[in-house]
């Protein structure tokens, strides 16, 4: 069965960039896909990649990650001003993020307005 776990960043806004990076993998090695709400910072995005290779097992063959941007890019003037002001506030977490087990996301396709999650069957793979 594919399992998605939704965490809001409010969720994980209090924590420690590690300790973020630790909540996500530990959700991933537990072969489900996390969709987080906003986006993770550039450090905190490489830190996620550098963890993860450090953990790569016969197990765990690491993940699948892609953000997805909710700004549109052709806003009005004064909305662009408020998304700027917001940005400077809170950081630039407007978006989604998926992160996956490598094992289950076979591709993610991203397109300016969507992302497309092609998974294994999960099934079938456990009985090879």
């Amino acid at each position: 069965m594919l399992t998605l776990q939704f965490i809001p960043y409010s969720e994980i806004s209090h924590l420690s960039p590690d300790k973020r990076i630790q909540k996500l993998l530990k959700v991933v090695k537990e072969e489900k896909i996390v969709l987080l709400e906003g986006k993770l910072g550039s450090d905190e995005k490489s830190d996620l990649i550098r963890k993860t290779m450090e953990e790569i097992d016969d197990k765990f063959k690491g993940i699948e990650i892609e953000e997805l941007d909710i700004d549109k890019k052709d806003k009005a003037f004064l909305e662009k001003i408020r998304t700027v002001f917001i940005n400077l506030l809170m950081g630039s977490r407007r978006g989604l993020t998926i992160v996956g087990p490598a094992s289950i996301i076979k591709e993610i396709k991203k397109d300016p307005d969507k992302i497309m999650l092609f998974t294994e069957d999960v099934k079938r793979k456990r009985k090879k």
